[in-house]
C-alpha cells in the first residue's frame, strides 16, 4: 500500500492522485498534497538545471582562460598552443560570447528575475546587483566583440569570464541554501514514518488488523510486546511496560496499568494489553509534535544577511554614480570615457568580493568544524551566534548517557561482588533495562553468570529466580513485602538513594536482604567541564526534560544548574524556548530525542547530538557528530569566529568599493584594471576566510 509523500497517510491506489514526477511515480491522498509536492520538486529540478550549465560553462571558460595564460606565458611558441592563440579576435570572443550566454540566461534567470521583481517593488537586493553587474560586463563585451573600433584597443577588453564565474558561483551557492532547506523539511515526514501502519483492533466482537489510518475513537486496539502503540487512548486491561524515551525523554521504561495513558508510536516492551483509542489521525501526539516542528521552523527567526541589508541603499547608489559619470562625460563631449567611466562603475562594484564574502568563510569555517565533528548546516544559525545569551539543556541522552547504569553497590551482611553476581545471576533472562544495568555492571568484574534452575519476571516489581536450590529476589519494595521479606532495617539506604533520584532494586536471597543496588541514568564524560567552560563565556544554563523533578535536580545538582524545567512534555519545552525568547534572551537548545525536536526548531540555534534521533539532526542547525559536550562550546566559539570574518570580510568589501567606486567614475579606471581591482578585493575576501582553517578549537 502506498504512502502520501506529504502526510505520511497509506492511501489505496485506485483512489489516490497519481503523479509521475522525474520519471518515478508518487500517489497522494489529495490533489493538494500532490500540489505541495509537485512545485517545491519542480523548482528544485528547474534550479538543479541552472547549476548544472552555470558551472559546466563557468568550467569551460576557465579551462581556456587558463590555456590563454599558459600560452601566453610560455611566449605563444608551442604547437599546443599556437593554433589557438594565432585564432583572430573575433573568434576568440565569438567562442566566449557562445558559452556564456547560456550561463547568462538560464544559470543566472533567478537573479535577474529576482532583479525584476525587486525593481518593480521598488527595492534593491543582492539579485539586483548581482544581475546588473554581471549583464553591463556581458553586454558591454558584446559591444567589444561586435563593434570593434569604438573604443581604444586598450580598452577592447572583454568580462564574458568575470560574468559567468559570478553567475556559476552565486547560484552554487543558492543551490545548497535550498537543499538545506528541502532536507529540514523531511524531518517533519520522518516523524510521521514514525507511526506504525497496521493496528490491530477489536469490533463487533471480531478481532481485525486494519491500517493505522482507519482507527476511530473509542476502538478497542490490541498491542502486543514488541509492537508500537498506533495511537493515543487508556489502558483498559493488561500490564506492560512502554518505550516513552522518543516522545517523553524518560530514560526507563514507564509501567503501565488500567487506567493509564499510552501515546502512539512508542514501543510496548514486555506484556500484551488493550486500550481504549482516545486520539487518532492529526489529533494524536505525534502528529502534534510534527506541526509543532513545521510551524516553529515556519515562523523561526529569518535572519537577512548583512550583504543584502546594505544592498537596499548600496545599489541604488552604485547606479546613480554610473549613470552621473556616464553623463559628466556625454557632457563635455568624451564619449570613450563616458562608456568607460559608467562600465568601470559597475564592474568594480560588481559583487564579486560583496557576493563572496560570506560564503566563502562559511566554506572556511564550516570545512575547519567538519574536521572536528562540528556541522553546520546554514549560515544563518552562525548570525546568532555572537548574541547567544542562554543555552538551554535536555537532560536524558543529551547531559546523561540516556541509559540506566549501576551507581550504588551496597551490601548488607555480604561482599559487593556477591550481591552484584546475585543480582546479576536473577536478572540475566530479564529484558528489563534496570535488569541488563545489573548485568552489564557485573560483566565488567569478568563474573561468571550460571544458568537458573527457574525464572519468573514479575511485572512492575521485580524478577525471581532459583539458582542451586536458592530463591533469589530482585525488584522494589512491593516484592518485597509480597514475599514478606524485612526490609525495615535497610529503609534509610532504599530512602538514600531515591532522594538522589535513584532506582533502589532491593536484593534478597534464601528469604533475607543481601543488599540495596541503585541504579540511575549519569553524567556523560565532560559534561561538567563543558558546561563550566559556557559559564565563563557569560551563558545562562538551563535544564529542559520531560523526566520527574526529583530526578531532573539530581543531575542538574551534579551538573551545576541552577535552573530547571521538569515535567516538561514536547510541545511544551518548544513553549518554554518561545517564553525566554519573548523575555529578550537569544537562546540556544541542546537535544537529541524526537521530544526535542520542536524546541531545536524553535531556538535560535538548534543544537543536536549525533547519537540522537535522525528528527533532532534535521530540526537542529548544528550537529555535534562526535556526542561530546565539549563540542558545543566549540561549536559557538567557531560560530563566532565566522561570522566575525563574515564582519571583517563585507568591511573589506565595502570599504574597497567606497573607494574604487569614485576613481572609476573619473575614468580613471579602466575597465582591465577594474576587473584585476575586483581580483584583488576577492583574493583578499578569500585569504582573510582561510585564516580560519588555521584556527585551533581546542581547549
Amino acid at each position: 500500500m502506498p504512502k502520501d509523500p506529504v502526510c505520511g497517510m497509506y492511501i489505496d491506489e485506485i483512489k489516490a492522485t497519481k503523479r509521475v514526477i522525474g520519471g518515478k511515480t508518487y500517489y497522494f491522498c489529495a490533489e493538494s498534497c500532490a500540489r505541495t509536492f509537485e512545485v517545491p520538486e519542480r523548482e528544485m529540478r528547474s534550479l538543479k538545471r541552472r547549476v548544472a550549465v552555470a558551472l559546466s560553462g563557468a568550467l569551460v571558460i576557465s579551462i581556456i582562460r587558463l590555456a590563454i595564460i599558459l600560452g601566453l606565458a610560455a611566449g605563444a611558441v608551442t604547437v599546443e598552443w599556437a593554433p589557438f592563440i594565432q585564432l583572430p579576435f573575433l573568434t576568440y570572443g565569438v567562442i566566449m560570447f557562445l558559452l556564456t550566454t547560456p550561463i547568462i540566461f538560464i544559470g543566472g534567470w533567478g537573479f535577474h528575475y529576482g532583479a525584476y521583481k525587486a525593481l518593480k517593488n521598488k527595492t534593491a537586493n543582492m539579485d539586483v546587483l548581482i544581475s546588473t553587474g554581471t549583464l553591463t560586463a556581458y553586454f558591454y563585451s558584446i559591444f567589444v566583440v561586435f563593434f570593434p573600433g569604438y573604443l581604444p584597443a586598450e580598452e577592447s577588453y572583454t568580462y564574458f569570464e568575470v560574468a559567468a564565474v559570478i553567475i556559476a558561483f552565486v547560484v552554487l551557492g543558492k543551490f545548497m541554501e535550498d537543499m538545506i532547506k528541502k532536507k529540514s523539511a523531511v524531518a517533519v515526514r520522518e516523524l510521521l514514518d514514525l507511526r506504525p501502519s497496521r493496528a490491530r483492533i477489536i469490533r463487533n466482537g471480531n478481532e481485525l488488523e486494519i491500517p493505522a489510518e482507519a482507527v476511530q475513537v473509542n476502538d478497542i486496539v490490541i498491542v502486543k510486546p514488541g509492537e508500537k502503540i498506533p495511537v493515543d487512548g487508556i489502558l483498559l486491561d493488561g500490564h506492560s511496560s512502554v518505550d516513552e524515551k522518543m516522545i517523553t525523554g524518560e530514560s526507563t521504561p514507564v509501567e503501565k496499568n488500567a487506567g493509564d495513558e499510552v501515546i502512539g508510536a512508542t514501543i510496548n516492551k514486555t506484556g500484551t494489553f488493550r486500550f481504549r483509542a482516545t486520539k487518532v489521525g492529526d489529533d494524536t501526539t505525534l502528529v502534534s509534535i510534527a506541526k509543532m516542528v513545521e510551524e516553529a521552523q515556519a515562523s523561526g527567526v529569518k535572519i537577512q544577511r548583512l550583504a543584502d541589508r546594505v544592498c537596499k541603499y548600496f545599489v541604488p547608489a552604485i547606479l546613480v554614480t554610473a549613470i552621473i559619470s556616464f553623463i559628466s562625460w556625454v557632457a563635455v563631449g568624451n564619449i570613450a570615457f563616458a562608456i568607460i567611466g559608467f562600465v568601470g562603475v559597475l564592474i568594480i562594484a560588481c559583487p564579486c568580493a560583496l557576493g563572496i564574502a560570506t560564503p566563502a568563510a562559511l566554506l572556511a569555517g564550516v570545512g575547519k568544524g567538519a574536521e572536528k565533528g562540528i556541522l553546520i548546516r546554514s549560515g544563518e544559525f552562525v548570525e546568532k551566534s555572537p548574541e547567544l545569551t542562554t543555552i538551554v539543556f535536555d537532560k536524558t541522552g543529551t547531559l546523561t548517557k540516556g541509559e540506566p547504569s549501576v551507581t550504588d553497590v551496597i551490601p548488607i551482611n555480604s561482599e559487593e561482588g556477591e550481591l552484584l553476581k546475585f543480582a546479576a545471576i536473577a536478572e540475566h533472562n530479564s529484558e528489563h533495562p534496570l535488569s541488563k544495568a545489573i548485568v552489564k555492571a557485573a560483566m565488567k568484574n569478568n563474573t561468571n553468570l550460571p544458568g537458573v534452575e527457574i525464572f519468573e519476571a514479575i511485572p512492575g516489581h521485580g524478577v525471581k529466580a532459583v539458582y542451586k536450590g536458592n530463591e533469589i529476589l530482585v525488584g522494589n519494595r512491593k516484592l518485597m513485602i509480597d514475599n514478606k521479606i524485612i526490609i525495615g532495617h535497610i529503609e534509610d539506604k532504599i530512602r538514600m538513594l531515591e532522594e538522589q533520584g535513584k532506582t533502589a532494586m532491593l536484593v534478597a536471597v534464601h528469604r533475607k536482604t543481601i543488599g540495596v543496588i541503585g541504579v540511575a541514568d549519569t553524567l556523560k564524560e565532560h559534561s561538567v567541564e563543558a558546561l563550566n567552560a559556557l559559564k565563563q563565556m557569560n551563558m545562562e544554563l538551563i535544564m529542559l526534560t520531560g523526566d520527574n523533578e526529583r530526578t531532573a535536580k539530581t543531575i542538574a545538582k551534579q551538573a551545576n544548574i541552577t535552573k530547571v524545567f521538569a515535567d516538561v512534555l514536547p510541545w511544551e519545552k518548544a513553549n518554554v524556548i518561545k517564553n525566554l525568547q519573548n523575555e529578550g534572551k537569544v537562546v540556544a537548545m541542546v537535544g537529541d530525542g524526537i521530544n526535542d525536536a520542536p524546541a531545536l526548531a524553535q531556538a535560535d540555534i538548534g543544537i543536536a547530538i549525533g547519537s540522537g534521533s535522525d528528527i533532532a539532526k534535521e530540526t537542529g542547525g548544528i550537529i555535534l557528530v562526535k556526542d561530546d559536550l565539549m563540542d558545543v562550546v566549540m561549536g559557538i566559539k567557531l560560530s563566532k569566529k565566522i561570522m566575525c570574518k563574515i564582519k571583517q570580510n563585507l568591511v573589506w568589501a565595502f570599504c574597497y568599493n567606497t573607494i574604487a567606486v569614485p576613481v572609476a567614475a573619473f575614468a580613471l579606471l579602466s575597465p582591465i584594471l577594474a576587473a584585476a581591482a575586483m581580483a584583488l578585493s576577492s583574493i583578499c575576501v578569500v585569504s582573510n576566510s582561510a585564516l580560519l582553517r588555521r584556527l585551533k578549537l581546542e581547549l
